[in-house]
């Protein structure tokens, strides 16, 4: 799932999903007292945009080119990135809230990823970490949409799931939310469940 994968995605369609933010962003982060935000995966905006309307001060990260340019037209209030975590790090204890919301990361040996995004948390900070539940995949299928868009070997337990992110908390990091939700738009028609991770950063 690289740039060019994101690019072929987006440039389907003139807009790929509903233009709402994600439930779990809503539910978890109303109340916050705003501050730096990073909306990782940000695809065309929606949660961006629901985060800067409530007075975070947003930078929204996607490795999509096509995605960015699209989100960004209108908003100059969100500083917009394009990048790939995996190669360039995010900048340490810089953010009061990091969101990811569906954002898969491939298993890497030292999980420097997973480490990164952790780390890129302030102190007193809060990481919001929403995943599909595996379990609501359909069984791989040659004719299936999965398939199409993933290929043949893809397997949703090949990337990090909340669970892994809390196998590698240490002693500064509270769990405030780990729990199966359902969801109120079902993701490519038969995804109805997530995973929500809620975690803060000792000061």
């Amino acid at each position: 799932m690289d740039q060019q994968f994101w690019d072929d995605m987006y440039g389907e369609s003139e807009q790929r999903f509903s233009g709402l933010p994600n439930d779990a962003l809503v539910t978890e982060v109303t109340g916050m007292a705003p501050g730096q935000a990073l909306d990782l995966g940000s695809g065309e905006g929606a949660d961006a945009y629901w985060l800067a309307e409530r007075g975070w001060q947003v930078t929204a990260v996607d490795i999509s080119k096509v995605a960015i340019e699209r989100a960004s037209a209108g908003h100059p209030e969100i500083s917009w990135r394009q990048a790939d975590i995996t190669v360039t790090p995010l900048p340490a204890r810089s953010f009061d809230l990091v969101s990811a919301h569906y954002f898969p990361i491939a298993h890497e040996p030292d999980h420097a990823t997973v480490r990164g995004l952790l780390e890129s948390v302030a102190p007193g900070g809060t990481l919001l970490f929403v995943a599909h539940d595996p379990t609501e995949f359909p069984e791989p299928d040659e004719h299936s949409h999965e398939q199409e868009r993933h290929g043949p070997q893809f397997d949703p337990y090949a990337y990090y799931l909340p669970a892994d992110v809390v196998g590698l908390l240490d002693d500064q990091w509270t769990v405030q939310v780990d729990e199966r939700r359902d969801r109120n738009r079902p993701a490519a028609g038969h995804q109805v469940k997530d995973l929500v991770l809620r975690l803060r950063r000792a000061n």
